[in-house]
């Protein structure tokens, strides 16, 4: 008779330990998406004052920054860019060996990251006569365009893969 007491303590602790791990740090469900992530219309996005390459072959930097408008939130990851020109848009990658660090921002805080671009000759079918860009956050789908007044941006062999980076989010501020 001693098994079963032995068998239920077991299916006991296992289902004690299932039903843990199905919750979050708060001890709710988990949904699986994270709502704590930082969102477009949360969060303030803004494209400052570049480091415009003057020349085709120059390089240059053009910060964005987000300020949280509202309730706590994290940024976990890379922002996500576009460039576009007319029908065309290309996807600008994460820097090279960058690594993304993950920010809480209390309401009022802000983060920056910088995009890097190679400039283009204008004209030229390597390069995208880029128009305007598109940023999104990670861990969400919504976007906010901004017009891109740094010229042609240099293709790496094509226009629709531009010679272009998003670094990683930096905390701003204090």
């Amino acid at each position: 008779m001693r098994a079963i007491p032995l068998t239920v303590t077991a299916v006991t602790a296992v289902a004690a330990a299932l039903a843990l791990t199905a919750c979050n740090g708060s001890g709710s469900s988990s949904s699986g998406k994270n709502s704590s992530a930082c969102e477009i219309g949360k969060v303030s996005v803004q494209v400052g004052s570049a480091s415009v390459a003057p020349a085709a072959g120059d390089t240059g930097e053009v910060p964005v920054s987000i300020t949280n408008q509202s309730a706590p939130c994290t940024l976990d990851g890379f922002a996500g860019v576009t460039l576009k020109a007319g029908g065309t848009s290309a996807a600008v990658g994460a820097q090279s060996g960058a690594k993304s660090v993950q920010l809480k921002l209390a309401k009022g805080d802000s983060a920056t990251f910088s995009i890097s671009y190679v400039r283009g000759k204008d004209g030229d079918k390597a390069s995208l006569a880029a128009t305007s860009l598109t940023v999104s956050l990670p861990g969400g789908d919504a976007t906010e365009s901004f017009p891109w007044k740094y010229g042609a941006v240099a293709g790496k062999g094509a226009a629709e893969k531009p010679n272009a980076s998003v670094g990683a989010f930096q905390q701003a501020g204090d």
